[in-house]
C-alpha cells in the first residue's frame, strides 16, 4: 500500500548514526524532510545527500529537519557523515523495519539484474506528523530544490 499525501506518517523508533534512539514523534512540532536511499557512498546517493548538505541552511531556515534512511549501518552511516560533511541525522534501519512500513522495500531492475532494495523516495511530513507531500522522482542533483517546490 502507497503512502499517499494526506495519510499518516507511520512512526517508527530506530537508532542513528551515534546509536542514539530517534523516534518519528520526536520531532511533532517540526516539519520533517524524511528521505529514503538505498546506500552510503554509491554515487547517485552521494550526490544526493551532498545536495542537501549545501542546501540545508535554507532547509533549516525554511523549518524542516533533515533525516536520511537506508538500510546501512550506524557505522557506515558515520563514515558517510564524517566523508562529505553531512549536517543532519542517518537512520540505520538495518531490518529494513521503517522502509517497509513507508512501502519502499521493492523489487528493481538494474542493468537487467532483477534485486529487491530501497525506492528512492522523499516524504515531506508535517508538524501533526501528516505526509504533505510525496516525491518519488527523485532528481538527486536538485533534490533540495524539489523539497522547497
Amino acid at each position: 500500500m502507497a503512502l499517499k499525501a494526506g495519510d499518516k506518517a507511520p512512526d517508527f523508533e530506530v537508532s542513528d548514526q551515534n546509536g542514539k534512539t530517534v523516534k518519528l514523534s520526536d520531532f511533532k512540532g517540526k516539519k520533517i524532510v524524511l528521505y529514503f536511499y538505498p546506500q552510503d557512498n554509491t554515487p547517485t546517493c552521494t550526490v544526493e545527500a551532498c545536495n542537501l548538505r549545501d542546501n540545508y541552511a535554507t532547509l533549516k531556515a525554511k523549518g524542516y529537519e533533515v533525516l536520511g534512511v537506508s538500510p546501512d549501518s550506524a557505522k557506515k552511516h558515520t563514515n558517510f557523515i564524517k566523508k562529505f560533511s553531512l549536517p543532519f541525522t542517518l537512520l540505520a534501519d538495518t531490518d529494513n523495519k521503517i522502509i517497509e512500513s513507508y512501502g519502499l522495500w521493492a523489487e528493481k531492475t538494474t542493468f537487467g539484474r532483477t534485486y529487491m532494495g530501497v525506492l528512492r523516495t522523499t516524504f515531506i511530513i508535517d508538524e501533526k506528523g501528516v505526509i504533505e507531500r510525496v516525491i518519488d522522482d527523485v532528481k538527486s542533483k536538485e533534490h533540495a530544490e524539489q523539497i522547497l517546490g
